[in-house]
């Protein structure tokens, strides 16, 4: 499983150097790839990310494949003391592992966001990444899911490697922990 990372790591690395595009896993499986995961860190730039990162705690996600091609995503992300519940859907760019979506931003401004699957096991992890532009400067995000709410120390540590490849840096990481069980006892 994490031995696949490090060079997940290095090869993001020289792609990104080189200016070329951020790559998405090989031979991806969206049928494999749906299901229950937890977000358990997240790096972005994203200056109201920057500012709730301390109080953030792990996020549980549903994907679902719809007959089309198309991912949904549904999110109970534990915020203010109370379970906050977001669905999200991206349409297939046409490159497995690599999806588009519109979404409407908090100030009612269209924010257009792209998802890749950068390197994924299935069974035990995943490392998102997302794109957006509501007509400033982009916006990046780097995530980890896991099938379980705890990650291991060396996932993490892969994780952190990744952190510099796309132009973040380590303060603006946050190691979610544990959601609250009311966003728990939404799942059942």
């Amino acid at each position: 499983m994490v031995l696949m990372l490090p060079s997940l790591a290095l090869a993001l690395l020289c792609l990104l150097q080189a200016g070329a595009e951020v790559p998405v896993q090989p031979d991806f499986s969206a049928e494999k790839f749906a299901g229950p995961w937890h977000l358990v860190a997240a790096v972005s730039n994203c200056s109201v990310f920057l500012k709730m990162k301390d109080e953030m705690k792990s996020a549980i996600i549903t994907i679902s494949i719809l007959p089309e091609g198309d991912l949904a995503m549904k999110v109970l992300w534990p915020l203010m003391d109370k379970c906050q519940k977001f669905e999200l859907l991206f349409q297939q760019s046409g490159q497995a592992g690599h999806y588009l979506g519109t979404f409407w931003g908090p100030l009612a401004a269209e924010e257009k966001r792209e998802l890749r699957v950068l390197d994924t096991d299935y069974s035990h992890y995943a490392i998102l990444h997302e794109a957006q532009w509501s007509g400033q400067r982009p916006k990046t995000m780097l995530q980890l899911f896991t099938r379980e709410q705890d990650p291991s120390p060396q996932l993490l540590q892969t994780f952190r490697e990744l952190i510099p490849t796309l132009g973040l840096t380590e303060d603006m990481l946050a190691v979610l922990p544990p959601s609250a069980d009311q966003c728990t006892e939404a799942t059942r």
